[in-house]
């Protein structure tokens, strides 16, 4: 039996646990939903060494900027096949133009983020690059339904968008066909404006879309604000060429008349 070890379980985390289980992996983790503390040294240690892979998906420190688990246990990483839950923010501002696995990175809002994915990178990680994720109880329906949807009256804005359920499968086509380290970007076919996924939303759920406003109109929180200050649009060739990977939901209203159903 094979094992994988995942430091952090969390939201998109858990589909990739369950795909491995039902592929007849153990699998153990970390997190408030997984059955070890991150601080739990020895345990830790003891499922390292039975792992064949490790997948990391916990973000850069919000103080330091490290990666706490590089930092904490990189010196027992490397013997196993290795992970990384990456941002496809490690672009930057593409001025809404294409970007790929072989564009600059570390030149956007994301410096921690880029860092941490080189780091990974360097380690001979496969590294998932992923832009907005959504899904159950975390879509564009769900902030419509709350009244804390917006249309942001900003003229050739776009942006790449994931359904949870295919981060899972890319991930999980990764590490069953042990595919070659390196960057992977996995996200749906068709980036676009916010705008026109919210418009979706509401025409799904038979209300009003919001009236457009100005950033400033909107009142956004500051890291809501931020994802307004980089543009781009990220293939996903790759993923597909060497996974063998096709998202189940390639555009925003697979997605969303999904969630709408279930």
């Amino acid at each position: 039996m094979a094992n994988l070890f995942i430091f952090g379980l969390g939201y998109t985390a858990k589909r990739i646990k369950a795909l491995a289980e039902a592929a007849g992996w153990r699998v153990s983790a970390t997190g408030s939903d997984g059955d070890m503390a991150f601080g739990d040294t020895a345990a830790v240690r003891a499922a390292l060494a039975e792992a064949d892979y490790v997948l990391s998906s916990v973000p850069p420190d919000n103080e330091s900027g490290g990666d706490m688990v590089l930092d904490r246990y990189g010196p027992l990483l490397g013997a196993q096949r290795l992970g990384y839950l990456s941002s496809t923010g490690v672009y930057g501002d593409a001025g809404g133009a294409w970007v790929d696995e072989a564009s600059p990175t570390g030149t956007g809002r994301r410096t921690a983020r880029a860092e941490a994915d080189a780091a990974w990178l360097a380690l001979g990680a496969q590294v998932f690059r992923l832009p907005g994720i959504y899904g159950p109880g975390r879509s564009p329906l769900d902030r419509v339904r709350d009244g804390r949807a917006h249309r942001i009256d900003l003229s050739g804005q776009v942006f790449s968008r994931v359904h949870v359920e295919d981060i899972a499968s890319g991930v999980w086509a990764a590490i069953r066909s042990e595919a070659l380290a390196g960057a992977y970007n996995l996200g749906d076919d068709l980036p676009c404006s916010q705008n026109l996924v919210i418009e979706e939303a509401c025409r799904l759920l038979g209300v009003e879309p919001p009236p457009l406003q100005t950033i400033d109109e909107a009142g956004l929180s500051p890291m809501a604000r931020s994802f307004y200050a980089e543009n781009r649009r990220v293939a996903n060739g790759k993923a597909k060429r060497v996974l063998g990977w096709q998202p189940a939901f390639p555009t925003y209203r697979e997605g969303l008349a999904k969630l709408r159903d279930a």
